[in-house]
């Protein structure tokens, strides 16, 4: 906005001053005649006049509008938070990150550091093009639900309405069901790239027990603390918890040592990827537990292709059209794809090596979409406005509905019961989303916001898109314009994997909703005056 204003404002400084029209008509040629000293100054004082106008103009032009603040006015989140992305990056030693920014459904931030070619030194930059894995769940989930608006797709129904090759299921020894509704929050038990069911078991247990000593701890000193007034810090108990979070960085470490993540084979339809699991034996009983599962999106996949009626990938790239994401396509590697990144990894010795050639054909709908910051940021919004669409009561007709209903979008952000991941204890799973939700235990202190987010792993690639919705309470909220969305959006894609990326994503978007409701509160200050 503020480039489109200074050209308007360039054109009319142009057209008044007879010394730039004279400029420009020559087509600048006067600059490199041989001036008299006279001319030299005037056109000297002449040039600095027009671009002090230029600037001024602009700038109070910019202040002069209404509503939602512009980027210009985030100038110190941006800084503080391209440090803290700067930090980030340094410390993994990832070769290129892009990050997107949006405050309000409009993009305030975007930008790339480093290099998507570190071998033909081709930087970064907001239109690169890298591998989103995981966050394609989420995408897929926006074909489940418009799917099941339509009443084309029944959540409940087994999923051999829809995929008869998938064959039926028992644990131990009874026949289970397996719905879309249980795949869409990894609640099926059918396994991740883990094929020993033991180890998983075993990883189980353990977690479950971590959790359940931590809660106990916690509900002990709670008592103790209101029946004796002290602090127990030396409790035996508190040990299960350490031993959780080894667990946890031992497996971020072996994570990618599945073979399974590295599959060279191009497979046609969705129907196919399906021998990769499916005469395996559930690891839980469906239901039960969570068990973060992307063949189980692959599933979903095929679920969707039969509902639709069409291929799963012809279908997936029409809702990008509809949602105006022109740049995410599918992580194939025959097509040319502009400003498409290569990924990294580092090798046992620490360097820097290309990562691994690999076909992700196989798991298009749990990790298998390439994207940009900025179609991300597209997505994030438009589920935030038709989520925020059904908060409005009695809202202008003018709005245009959301691409997905409101409630459809809630029921999605909606945390379901036995999600609880061991490796992310602040949240639980609703359907394709993490979820957190508001909580705060002592006064002044810690406080948990509402958000929802997706990260995601893939060779050579690490993302996460994080949507922070604005509290209906808050001091813009009240102040602020009606028409949604109303919140802070992040996403950050970096070309190098294991890489850690959801802290780092709530640290900036709480940043940008600080500064947002600090120059909500100046302005309200300033009428006030």
């Amino acid at each position: 906005m503020l480039r489109g204003l200074v050209a308007v404002r360039r054109v009319q400084l142009l057209q008044q001053r007879p010394l730039l029209r004279g400029l420009c008509r020559s087509g600048g040629r006067g600059l490199w005649s041989p001036p008299s000293r006279r001319g030299c100054w005037r056109l000297g004082v002449g040039l600095g006049l027009a671009l002090t106008a230029l600037a001024a103009a602009a700038v109070g032009e910019d202040e002069e509008q209404e509503g939602p603040p512009r980027e210009a006015g985030f100038a110190r989140a941006v800084a503080s938070s391209r440090d803290l992305l700067q930090r980030v990056k340094d410390e993994v030693g990832a070769p290129g990150i892009v990050i997107g920014v949006s405050v309000d459904g409009k993009e305030v931030w975007s930008e790339g550091m480093g290099y998507a070619d570190v071998e033909n030194r081709v930087l970064c930059k907001p239109e690169t093009v890298l591998r989103i894995a995981s966050i394609s769940k989420s995408l897929t989930m926006v074909a489940v639900a418009k799917l099941w608006e339509e009443g084309r797709l029944d959540l409940d129904a087994p999923v051999q309405k829809y995929v008869p090759e998938f064959p039926e299921k028992e644990y131990e020894g009874k026949k289970v069901t397996i719905t879309t509704r249980l795949l869409t929050s990894h609640l099926s038990g059918i396994r991740h790239y883990e094929k020993d069911i033991s180890k998983v078991k075993e990883e189980k247990e353990k977690a479950n027990r971590a959790l359940k000593a931590a809660k106990d701890t916690k509900k002990s000193d709670q008592r103790e603390s209101k029946d004796k007034g002290s602090e127990k810090t030396d409790s035996p108990k508190a040990k299960p918890e350490h031993e959780n979070k080894h667990s946890k960085s031992g497996k971020k470490k072996t994570e990618f040592e599945h073979q399974e993540y590295y599959l060279k084979e191009k497979i046609d339809n969705v129907i196919d990827s399906l021998d990769i699991f499916k005469n395996d034996p559930l690891f839980f009983k469906p239901g039960s537990q969570f068990l973060y599962s992307t063949h189980g999106f692959t599933l979903l996949s095929a679920v969707v292709e039969r509902a639709s009626g069409q291929k799963f990938t012809d279908y997936m790239l029409k809702i990008f059209r509809d949602l105006d994401m022109l740049t995410t396509r599918l992580d194939d590697n025959e097509p040319l794809i502009y400003n498409r990144s290569r990924y990294y990894i580092h090798n046992r010795k620490g360097h820097l090596v290309n990562a691994p050639y690999v076909d992700n054909s196989y798991k298009w709908a749990g990790g298998g979409f390439v994207s940009t910051v900025g179609d991300l940021l597209k997505f994030g919004n438009a589920m935030l406005y038709g989520y925020q669409l059904g908060q409005l009561k009695n809202h202008a007709t003018r709005l245009l509905p959301g691409y997905l209903k409101p409630g459809t979008i809630a029921m999605m952000w909606t945390a379901v019961p036995n999600t609880e991941a061991s490796w992310y204890k602040d949240g639980t799973y609703g359907m394709a989303w993490f979820i957190v939700e508001n909580k705060q235990e002592y006064g002044f202190c810690r406080r948990q916001q509402r958000y929802t987010f997706h990260t995601g792993g893939a060779v050579g690639a690490s993302s996460v898109l994080l949507i922070l919705p604005e509290e209906s309470d808050s001091e813009a909220a009240k102040g602020g314009p009606l028409m949604p969305p109303h919140g802070v959006v992040v996403t950050i894609i970096c070309n190098m994997q294991s890489v850690s990326l959801d802290s780092t994503a709530l640290k900036i978007a709480m940043e940008f909703e600080k500064e947002k409701l600090a120059q909500y509160s100046a302005k309200n200050s300033a009428l006030q005056d």
